[in-house]
């Protein structure tokens, strides 16, 4: 998934070294070297089937996230930046969870690295998220982010970013399809200028996707940009049913065409 936009920069194809991982959540702002978080108490060795961003089973020491998160409700809305820019917005609810889809924090080893994403890129250290049995809790691609820097609570998208807002009368399936981009989307693009990503275009200005795909064209591309135009420099992956349902995809492109009526200025 997000492994096709790793390497932007010079810095990250160095070799891996220990890092720092920052937290700032209720109890305070803190960091953790690799050094403490390779040492801490309930670090475990956890294998992934079907790891996201190696496509292949992997191994892991690893630390459940929940132990991490001092302080944080169900409720609360984290964001975990990389080192590239990447910022997933993530509910705090299934990172603390004990059961089920469980979300761990893999630590890169400086003297057992992992391997590099690709040729020319770097690794998905020195922190990732990594989830076993994802499929419970529908976890999806980019809820697995990897070469993590900091950790933070703040507050949900629609309290920091109105102008993502759908109009307070819009349909329960626009409303369904903002959540869709929240979970899908916003880690790459933003949408009327708002929003913390940095790699894909804005999605509302200065046109709409709805507004120039021919019918049927903009969920053909959604679901695998490279059949509509083979381009060997495309970032954007391709979303199977398995990770965006067709009705998520209906909701999602609902919301966008929704929005194409709400530019920001």
């Amino acid at each position: 998934m997000r492994a096709l936009f790793a390497g932007i920069f010079v810095l990250l194809s160095l070799p891996s070294l220990a890092a720092d991982l920052t937290l700032t959540l209720p109890s305070g702002t803190r960091t953790l070297s690799t050094a403490e978080l390779l040492n801490h108490p309930q670090l475990q060795d956890i294998d992934i089937a079907q790891d996201v961003a190696y496509e292949r089973p992997m191994h892991y020491r690893a630390i459940p996230v929940a132990v991490l998160l001092d302080g944080v409700k169900a409720s609360d809305h984290l964001q975990m930046v990389a080192l590239d820019g990447f910022a997933a917005e993530l509910p705090a609810g299934p990172l603390l969870q004990t059961t089920g889809s469980r979300a761990w924090l893999a630590i890169e080893d400086p003297a057992q690295p992992w391997p590099a994403l690709g040729n020319g890129k770097p690794s998905a250290g020195p922190f990732y998220l990594v989830w076993t049995t994802p499929e419970v809790s529908h976890i999806g691609p980019e809820q697995w982010p990897f070469q993590v820097a900091k950790i933070s609570r703040i507050a949900p998208v629609a309290e920091r970013f109105p102008a993502l807002m759908p109009a307070a009368d819009a349909s329960a399936e626009v409303q369904a399809g903002f959540a869709q981009l929240q979970k899908n989307c916003m880690a790459c693009h933003r949408l009327n200028g708002a929003g913390d990503a940095q790699f894909g275009p804005d999605l509302n200005v200065p046109h709409n996707p709805t507004e120039y795909f021919a019918e049927g064209y903009l969920a053909r591309y959604i679901r695998d940009p490279q059949s509509l135009r083979r381009w060997p420099q495309g970032k954007m992956p391709g979303f199977s049913a398995q990770v965006l349902s067709d009705e998520e995809l209906r909701q999602l492109i609902g919301y966008l065409r929704h929005m194409a009526g709400r530019k920001a200025s």
